[in-house]
């Protein structure tokens, strides 16, 4: 069987059928304009420090040439770091390996030596010091610059390593928070698409019983009727099931086709009211959030009365919180006949809202005077 997969851009491939398969591409970098700002500010510094405070203290030289030396002799490290950061990344050092430094080694070495030639060759050519007689030939004074500066270039070394080591975890870390919270919003998702589908054969297979109740009853055709009812309900339902929220005026009108097809079954001794202001009709909510409930009404409440009942919807607002009310009129829940317990639908509501919502949502069902039971649910309110 091919796996669904689901693409997540530039980070993360998911297969949700085999599970997770991370592949982490790093995006487009900007370093060697870093590494390149980096050093220049560096050779700025020191030719500006030096010329500065050598022109103070009186000394005469050829500070243009000068300037122009001590700026372009940091070019060796500036073009190495980028391969000395790789090299890090492939050769972690390890305090408890020798081998391990060898290639930091070298390579520090090597860098400290084409920084030498290269400053040595600078002075060659430009004399910035005014040296007379010319300065030495190139060999001695390139030995000279290496080792009088192999002290400095090891701790360079090992300063450019350390910075790329946290530079790397810090990219590290972030790719995997965003890894983890990328796989979480499909677990999260797998586990709303799971709760949906728990609901919808729920009153699926309710609404066919009627149907069958209704045959029994020789209601041929209201039973014909709510069988047209149904077909526009789960059409309705296919349409949005790759939606987890929807506005609340969309879910207010698939519960009154529910309710149409549950009105075929009980007439006239089911009836409803809505009191939802304009202005929240917009609101974000849950697909299928109150259809379980109004159902639980039916089934706990209006079914079990001969003269049958009501079922009021209420919305409203209170700051950022959207509280949605649906009371029934039926006989009150009682501990003794197990009513109080979360049932399944209950429940699956419930998850749910955490699944989306974390710990900001509350839901409350509680016994209302002098009769009847209410199912309160407050969660954030939003706008698409």
């Amino acid at each position: 069987m091919t796996a669904n997969r689901v693409l997540l851009p530039r980070l993360i491939d998911y297969d949700v059928n085999m599970g997770a398969r991370i592949r982490i591409r790093s995006r487009p970098s900007s370093k060697w304009v870093w590494i390149a700002l980096i050093w220049l500010s560096i050779g700025m510094f020191d030719a500006s420090d030096t010329v500065f405070s050598m022109r103070a203290e009186g000394h005469h030289h050829a500070w243009l040439s000068l300037f122009v030396t001590l700026l372009l002799s940091w070019l060796p490290w500036g073009l190495a770091s980028p391969l000395i950061l790789q090299l890090g990344r492939r050769h972690p050092p390890e305090l408890k390996s020798v081998f391990a430094w060898l290639p930091h080694l070298g390579a520090c070495a090597a860098t400290g030596l084409v920084f030498a030639a290269w400053s040595a060759g600078l002075e060659e050519l430009l004399n910035p010091w005014l040296q007379t007689p010319a300065p030495d030939s190139f060999l001695p004074l390139m030995l000279a610059k290496f080792l009088n500066r192999a002290v400095s270039f090891l701790i360079l070394y090992v300063s450019i390593v350390a910075i790329g080591y946290v530079l790397d975890s810090r990219e590290r870390l972030a790719l995997q928070e965003t890894e983890t919270a990328r796989v979480n919003e499909l677990l999260t998702r797998a586990q709303l698409d799971a709760l949906r589908r728990q609901i919808e054969p729920h009153f699926l297979f309710n609404t066919l019983n009627g149907i069958a109740a209704l045959v029994r009853e020789e209601r041929n055709d209201a039973a014909v009727e709510m069988i047209a009812e149904l077909s526009d309900l789960l059409r309705h339902v296919v349409e949005c099931s790759a939606r987890h929220e929807v506005a609340l005026g969309e879910e207010i009108e698939f519960l009154q086709k529910y309710l149409d097809i549950q009105k075929l079954r009980f007439a006239e001794r089911l009836r409803l009211s809505v009191d939802v202001p304009n202005e929240l009709l917009a609101a974000q909510v849950p697909s299928l959030l109150l259809q379980p409930i109004v159902e639980n009404s039916i089934k706990h409440g209006i079914a079990k009365r001969a003269q049958g009942g009501r079922i009021r919807i209420a919305a409203f607002r209170s700051d950022r919180i959207l509280t949605l009310n649906v009371y029934n009129d039926g006989p009150k829940l009682t501990p003794e006949n197990g009513t109080l317990q979360v049932g399944t639908g209950i429940f699956n509501i419930q998850t749910r809202l955490r699944s989306l919502y974390g710990n900001a949502f509350s839901l409350t069902m509680r016994n209302k005077d002098p009769s009847g039971v209410e199912v309160s649910i407050s969660l954030p309110f939003r706008e698409n």
